[in-house]
């Protein structure tokens, strides 16, 4: 197997980013700007234009390690730079996963996988926002040379329990390895075959490998050598997790994984698609089959990757259809799949259903993050829309996908657009330890009582099911920020820069909305147990002593966290 490492640290220190970044450098402009309509019939429109760019710019401020010259987060700093080095490497650089410092491998992946496939689908959008170079920043990798896979750096449960800015890090950072090629102590297929299947994606984008005329052109990064190497480290990647089928059980603390045959089909198929390949176009399909992937109504998220399968076999079968390509399959059948899962969605019938505010809603999974679930679906919908069997289902199709677009950006109870700093009536506490400025764990909502930098760009978790958002840092599963959760509104937004001439719904919104359809008091979530009174610190010093009790309750912890999914393993 050829030496790879995949913590999949996507970082500028890498030769390979290609692009000269512009001059003057895009900066995100005040919220203020997000209530001024562009009132031009054109394409781009400005604000789409604007949003891309700040969504792409959350990216930079979670980074780790060493930062460029080129950055442009003025109040971040390096961190976190002697990770790797009690075991002699160099685990440095990469993005923090969320609202704290950990670095995980498998959502990591994900989010990559998602925004790749979405520049190629709609990558002229990055083109005409003037944002490839971005995008090209954020995605060149740096790959030391390791032959061990790492999927997570920081321990879940003790990196939580430190709140403070992005200096004072705790350096007795945990790593948590997959595996060495010939030791099978903690082998990881999930990780292994969620990072093949980024590495794939991002190799297609590379080498500019679109889908036919159905879908624009991908964004302007043509590059074959590094295309090359991203392909060589899929491979190798994919061939690591047939080799090994098993889960990491240290990973699950933070991110569980409920099984890897869904990670198995989407690296053999994106594979298929980066080579041409009849053979892992197979090995998708047997796959699939395996695991009895197939009518199923799972939503689409870090864990699960299975209606992503269904549209992108759609997506292959339907290019090669046209191409002759060695991937062209039952093109019928797999609208059948798809369109069978999407009209659950949008007329009933499965476990999803619209609230009464009109965000689309999945038991279990919205709760924590009640956003993502939705735009991921959103971004789905508008994929398969263009290869859909009817007018009319386009046509629904793209309604549903802009009616949960629109909800996140403004036309919900609150009136609130859930990214930060693209309008007044945006949500001014993310849970985001760096951006707080505040280093007082027990006293998180007051201290300071103004969060001290804007994290433009960062889509938080959203409502509650009610609709409500009360805006308390504290409160993760509404204010956390993630950067899974950024990733379908990137693609989302790519989309409309390319074909869009209105203006995003929150330039209808003025300020002051937002505050008057706040709601009093505070929320019940899992971090609100219906009002249990419990501080932060009380949360973590309740945690810290359950995990001192003994390996009993911390597998019960466990257990019920892995039945929850959605792992940020919180206070």
């Amino acid at each position: 197997m050829t030496p790879l490492f995949t913590l999949l640290i996507f970082s500028t220190h890498s030769v390979l980013a290609q692009l000269l970044l512009p001059s003057p450098a895009f900066l995100p402009p005040p919220a203020s700007s997000g209530t001024r309509a562009y009132n031009q019939d054109t394409i781009p429109n400005s604000q789409w234009s604007t949003l891309l760019g700040n969504l792409l710019y959350f990216y930079e401020a979670q980074r780790s390690g060493h930062l460029p010259n080129t950055n442009r987060v003025s109040w971040r700093n390096d961190s976190a730079v002697n990770d790797g080095s009690d075991v002699h490497l160099d685990l440095t650089g990469g993005y923090y996963d969320a609202g704290d410092y950990i670095k995980c491998t498998f959502p990591l992946s994900f989010s990559i996988m998602s925004i790749c496939w979405g520049a190629n689908d709609f990558g002229r959008g990055y083109d005409l926002a003037n944002q490839t170079a971005y995008l090209d920043d954020m995605l060149a990798g740096a790959h030391p040379t390791s032959r061990t896979l790492y999927v997570q750096v920081a321990d879940a449960n003790l990196d939580n329990a430190y709140w403070g800015g992005d200096l004072n890090i705790p350096q007795d950072r945990h790593r948590i390895r997959s595996m060495t090629p010939g030791e099978a102590v903690f082998p990881g297929t999930d990780a292994a075959a969620g990072a093949s299947a980024a590495f794939a994606a991002c190799s297609n984008l590379y080498a500019n490998r679109n889908l036919g005329p159905s879908f624009s052109a991908p964004a302007s990064l043509q590059n074959s050598s590094y295309a090359d190497i991203l392909l060589t480290h899929a491979r190798d990647l994919y061939a690591f997790a047939q080799t090994y089928q098993t889960a990491v059980p240290q990973a699950g603390v933070a991110y569980a994984s409920s099984s890897y045959g869904d990670e198995l089909a989407m690296a053999a198929l994106l594979l298929s698609w980066a080579t041409n390949s009849s053979d892992y176009y197979s090995q998708a399909e047997s796959y699939y089959k395996q695991y009895s992937l197939g009518g199923t109504d799972f939503v689409f998220n870090w864990d699960s990757k299975t209606p992503g399968l269904v549209v992108l076999f759609a997506q292959l079968a339907n290019a090669g259809a046209g191409a002759g390509g060695s991937f062209a399959g039952n093109l019928s059948g797999w609208q059948v799949e798809a369109e069978r899962y999407f009209d659950r969605i949008l007329n009933g019938g499965g476990p999803s259903f619209k609230t009464n505010s009109g965000l689309l809603w999945y038991p279990g999974d919205s709760d924590d993050a009640s956003l993502n679930p939705a735009l991921n679906a959103a971004m789905l919908l508008t994929r398969y829309a263009q290869i859909a069997t009817t007018q009319e289902k386009k046509k629904n199709y793209l309604d549903f996908a802009q009616s949960q677009l629109d909800y996140a950006l403004g036309n919900n109870p609150m009136s609130a657009p859930y990214i930060v700093g693209s309008n007044p009536n945006s949500p001014v506490n993310p849970h985001s330890a760096m951006a707080s400025g505040g280093n007082d764990i027990n006293h998180i909502d007051t201290s300071p009582p103004q969060e001290a930098y804007i994290l433009y760009g960062a889509v938080v978790g959203g409502p509650d099911r009610k609709g409500r958002f009360y805006d308390i840092r504290s409160d993760w599963p509404e204010t956390e920020v993630a950067l899974d959760y950024n990733a379908p509104m990137l693609s989302l937004t790519a989309m409309h820069v390319l074909n869009d001439t209105s203006d995003p719904f929150f330039t209808r919104l003025q300020a002051g909305t937002f505050a008057a359809n706040k709601p009093g008091g505070k929320p019940c979530d899992a971090a609100f147990p219906c009002h249990s009174g419990l501080s932060k610190g009380a949360k973590v010093a309740l945690g810290v002593v359950l995990s001192i009790v003994g390996s009993a309750i911390a597998a019960a912890v466990a257990y019920y966290f892995y039945r929850r999914r959605r792992q940020r393993s919180k206070y």
